[in-house]
């Protein structure tokens, strides 16, 4: 149960449009299937990271919740600087042919998510829900295994953004020639969203 638990908080809480499953599609996009992979692949895998924290700090963390707030707030500044980003690289000429595969788009992706401030809180919620509910504990080996299933869950999402993002390209060039522009968008939206809940708090 808590495999699937993990899996399902993953896959469903990233199933939005979002910093990292967006960058996902355009690095597929731009590089092809095989780097959008690898990205997901590296994305993915500071979930176990972001996941166990959660997990293990849990009590730590519902009792000093100025920790997230904390979190929240550095997360604000960080997708501003994505946004300026993307929107720079909006305003270079997008190529459909001749991609370029320089750059180790795993490790890109393993530092695109650890900038993800708002992945601790999240599975934080998760699991102490998942608690609540009954239909799992926070303790040895539950805790590891919820978040095995988050990775998983985080990946599966991923590839299906970098496999979708062929049939953007393809099926949806306007999409493609701007989704730099729209990660740029994005990003400022998420950080609004974020500033209302770190004043709200």
């Amino acid at each position: 149960m808590p495999l699937i638990i993990g899996f399902l908080s993953a896959f469903v809480g990233l199933l939005a449009p979002s910093m990292l499953n967006m960058t996902a599609a355009r690095t597929s996009i731009e590089k092809g299937r095989k780097a959008g992979i690898q990205f997901a692949a590296g994305a993915a895998s500071v979930v176990f990271i972001q996941g166990f924290i959660a997990v293990t700090f849990a009590k730590y963390l519902v009792a000093h919740p100025e920790v997230i707030t904390q979190l929240k707030t550095t997360a604000i500044f960080v997708l501003l600087g994505l946004s300026i980003f993307f929107f720079i690289q909006a305003r270079k000429k997008f190529k459909a042919e001749g991609k370029d595969r320089k750059g180790n788009t795993y490790l890109i992706g393993l530092g695109m998510s650890s900038l993800n401030m708002l992945a601790i809180p999240f599975y934080l919620a998760m699991a102490t829900l998942a608690e609540s509910k009954g239909w799992m504990t926070i303790t040895q080996p539950f805790s590891t295994i919820f978040v095995v299933g988050a990775v998983l869950g985080a990946f599966s999402l991923f590839v299906l953004y970098a496999f979708f993002a062929e049939i953007i390209a393809k099926k949806a060039q306007f999409i493609a020639k701007n989704i730099n522009y729209i990660l740029s968008v994005l990003f400022i939206v998420l950080a609004i969203v974020t500033a209302i809940q770190v004043i709200r708090s």
